[in-house]
């Protein structure tokens, strides 16, 4: 069977569990959901996600609080990533059929000084910090030095990530924007390849009082090569990117595009996709499991943001039609029990639904994220690259 419209939510590090290479990447015994699931001792209610298969996708080891079910209502697996980092890009890039092969630049011991030197000359001001650091620990620590002097706050993570920090009224919003657009000009290539170039503004009186803004821009790689988006766009299909799909494809392959300011802001523009008259992929991008409960190591925060979403997700199904198919899934771990501050290489959740299903089944366990991307260019009848393999096929309303 075929669809009208296909959404896809990203619900953006929301892990299910310690990948088959995991220990490529020092995160054997990571599992953002069990974890959380434990944290909350039962009391992680998800009844949407539930009675859709979540815990099915585990059944030997469910999500604490979140029953397996006899009878899913929809269509549910786990996909492993085959791209050879962990990053956001890695991963959404990947779902659109084009898995990152070469390794992002990485400097968990700070950038180099050359680099430092181009971006104070460029900007003059000078750059402070330098090092791996929590984004909300940076600001606390230097955020009236920043102040003060107007320096530019620079840091990083695990990831292959150069963020600046800067308060909103010390660097305007343009200039900070316009200083990393210079960053991620300079740092496209070898030797620094650096996946994103992230501008975090902030606000508020002292240390004590500062808080990140909805401001956050991403400047990624472009994509370095045709992605799924870009087929279905080619071929005359709506591409509506919620979030920051926009950033991380750099606006390629997308028809129109919205900012959001919070997990429900994005949900709710979501619910009004839902509600227009289109044909085609509706794409979000859920951030703030990874940005303000994954990174900080928040189970309680996180557990908390995804009953909201589960609440929201809920009235969003009551606005699909039987020519609608929603994909949840996401785009790494980043487990909020684990060591570290950074993501995590695990499998994640696949739930396929749509309303004109009367029973779901397993999917099983996907070998690359593509399988999401091919899905989709399947039902469309667009024709892809073959990385990934559709499971269209399998969605049936039969009993």
């Amino acid at each position: 069977m075929t669809f009208k419209r296909v959404f896809g939510i990203v619900i953006d590090s929301v892990g299910i569990g310690e990948a088959s290479d995991a220990n490529q990447f020092g995160d054997v015994g990571a599992d953002t959901l069990g974890h959380i699931g434990e944290h909350f001792q039962g009391k992680l209610k998800l009844p949407n996600l539930e009675k859709m298969g979540l815990s099915n996708i585990r059944p030997d080891n469910p999500i604490e609080g979140v029953a397996v079910v006899d009878d899913p209502i929809a269509y549910f697996g786990k996909m492993h990533e085959t791209s050879v980092g962990k990053d956001s890009m890695d991963g959404h890039w990947e779902m659109m059929g084009l898995p990152v092969t070469e390794p992002l630049g990485f400097f968990p011991e700070g950038f180099p000084a050359e680099l430092i030197k181009q971006l104070e000359d460029f900007s003059g001001r000078h750059v402070i910090v330098n090092k791996p650091y929590s984004g909300t620990d940076v600001i606390h620590d230097y955020g009236e030095h920043q102040m003060a002097t107007g320096d530019l706050i620079v840091y990083t993570s695990g990831d292959s990530v150069l963020q600046i920090a800067a308060h909103e009224d010390v660097i305007p919003l343009e200039e900070l924007y316009r200083i990393c657009e210079y960053a991620r000009s300079i740092t496209i290539d070898q030797p620094y390849r650096i996946g994103r170039i992230i501008a975090r503004p902030y606000v508020g009186p002292d240390k004590d009082h500062f808080t990140r803004t909805a401001n956050r821009h991403d400047f990624a790689l472009e994509p370095t090569g045709e992605t799924d988006m870009d087929r279905l766009k080619a071929a005359g299909l709506d591409v509506l990117a919620v979030g920051k799909i926009n950033d991380i494809f750099s606006g390629h392959g997308i028809t129109e595009g919205v900012h959001t300011e919070s997990n429900e802001d994005g949900m709710n523009k979501t619910i009004e996709n839902a509600k227009k008259s289109f044909n085609g992929f509706s794409f979000t991008n859920l951030v703030d499991f990874d940005a303000m409960y994954g990174h900080r190591r928040n189970p309680e925060g996180y557990g908390q943001a995804l009953m909201a979403f589960d609440q929201q997700l809920g009235d969003f199904l009551t606005n699909l039609t039987a020519d609608d198919l929603v994909i949840i899934t996401a785009d790494h771990g980043n487990d909020p029990g684990f060591k570290g501050t950074d993501h995590t290489r695990e499998y994640v959740p696949l739930i396929a639904y749509s309303p004109s299903f009367k029973h779901g089944k397993s999917l099983g366990i996907r070998r690359t994220y593509a399988d999401f991307g091919a899905t989709v260019l399947e039902n469309f009848g667009v024709s892809g690259n073959q990385v990934g393999t559709s499971f269209l096929s399998e969605l049936t309303t039969n009993d």
